[in-house]
C-alpha cells in the first residue's frame, strides 16, 4: 500500500503542469509528492520535488519578464524567469515558439519590443507541447498578431481542451512528424518527441553567426507522464534515442533552467564567446530526465512495465 502511495504522489508531480489562469501555482509546490526517488548525473542529485522547482519556480517567477537577449544567430529569449518563448526573426515576419500563459502574453509584447523588433510582426507562432505553462496564450497571441498557429497533430486534442476564459484554441495549419515550416529563409523541423504528452515536438534549425553555422535545438520536455504504461514507455524510449541523434551545437528548453540559462546569460555579459554555443551541454537535459524515467519505472509494479 506504502508503494501505491507513493506512485499516486509521484504521479502528481509527473503529471501535466497545466495552471489554468486563476490556479496557485505556488501552492502546488508547497504540497509536493514524497521526494523520491533521487538520481544524480554528473555530480548534482535530482529528485522530483527539485526537478519541478528548478522547472516552475515561484508564482512570481512564471510571469515575471526575464531581460530578452540574443541567443544565437536570428534566435532571441522573450520569456519569463521560468517560462520559456523564443523569438525566430527573418525578413518576411517573424516566428514565436511558446506563447506560455495568456498572463505573460503582454510580457512577452514588451520584450520584443525591448529588442527594437514589432510584436505585429509575428507571422506564425509554434509551440512545444499542450500543456498550459507554454501554449495557453496562443489565442490572445494570434487576436492581437494575426499570426498562424502550427501544432503537431498528436498534441491537437490536449490544446483544444486548453480555452482561457473560454476562447476556443486556434490551430490554422496541423503538423506531422519532420514537416518543416519556413518563412523568411528560416526553416524549422518538426520532430515527434512523444512521452510528457503525445504531441511532444522538439524543434530543430540552423543559425549563421561569425561565419560558421550551428545547429539549433528547441527541446521539448522529457520528463516522464503520471502514468507510464507499456506504449508510454516506448514513446520516451525512442524520444530519448532521437534527442541523442540530433545534430546540436545550442540546446535550449522549455523551461530556462533545462539549459542554465541565467548562468550562460551572466557569461554573455563578459562579451566572450558565446556562451549558449555549447555542444557538450546538449544532451544533459535528456541525462537528467532518462535516469529519473528509469528509477520511476524501476519503482512501478511489474504490470506496469513492457
Amino acid at each position: 500500500m506504502k508503494r501505491v502511495s507513493r506512485l499516486n504522489l509521484f504521479a502528481c508531480l509527473l503529471g501535466a503542469t497545466v495552471f489554468g489562469p486563476g490556479a496557485n501555482t505556488s501552492q502546488a509546490q508547497n504540497s509536493p509528492p514524497a521526494d523520491r526517488p533521487a538520481v544524480t548525473v554528473k555530480g548534482q542529485t535530482y529528485t522530483p520535488r527539485s526537478i519541478l522547482a528548478r522547472n516552475m519556480g515561484t508564482a512570481e517567477d512564471q510571469t515575471t519578464q526575464f531581460p530578452p537577449h540574443k541567443i544565437v544567430g536570428n534566435i532571441y529569449y522573450v520569456g519569463t524567469r521560468t517560462l520559456s518563448s523564443f523569438l525566430i526573426v527573418t525578413p518576411e515576419g517573424n516566428i514565436l515558439i511558446d506563447s506560455t500563459y495568456e498572463r505573460n502574453v503582454r510580457t512577452i509584447e514588451k520584450s520584443i519590443t525591448d529588442l527594437g523588433f514589432k510584436f505585429s510582426d509575428v507571422k506564425i507562432l509554434l509551440g512545444n507541447h499542450a500543456h498550459g505553462d507554454h501554449q495557453e496564450g496562443d489565442a490572445l497571441v494570434k487576436q492581437l498578431t494575426g499570426a498562424q498557429v502550427m501544432a503537431m497533430a498528436e498534441d491537437v486534442p490536449a490544446l483544444k481542451a486548453i480555452k482561457p476564459g473560454g476562447k476556443e484554441h486556434p490551430i490554422d495549419k496541423i503538423l506531422h512528424d519532420g514537416e518543416a515550416v519556413t518563412l523568411g529563409g528560416t526553416t524549422l523541423v518538426a520532430h515527434l518527441t512523444p512521452g510528457h504528452t503525445r504531441g511532444c515536438t522538439t524543434w530543430t534549425t540552423t543559425v549563421q553567426e561569425g561565419g560558421r553555422t550551428y545547429n539549433v535545438v528547441f527541446s521539448c520536455s522529457l520528463r516522464a507522464p503520471a502514468v507510464l504504461t507499456p506504449a508510454t514507455v516506448d514513446e520516451m524510449n525512442r524520444s530519448f534515442r532521437l534527442v541523442r541523434a540530433l545534430p546540436c551545437d545550442v540546446q535550449v528548453g522549455d523551461h530556462p533552467a533545462q539549459y542554465n540559462m541565467q548562468e550562460k546569460y551572466a557569461k554573455l555579459q563578459n562579451r566572450g564567446p558565446n556562451p549558449f554555443i555549447d555542444p557538450a551541454s546538449c544532451t544533459l537535459e535528456a541525462d537528467i530526465q532518462e535516469a529519473m524515467f528509469k528509477a520511476v519505472l524501476a519503482e512501478q509494479p511489474q504490470a506496469a512495465r513492457p
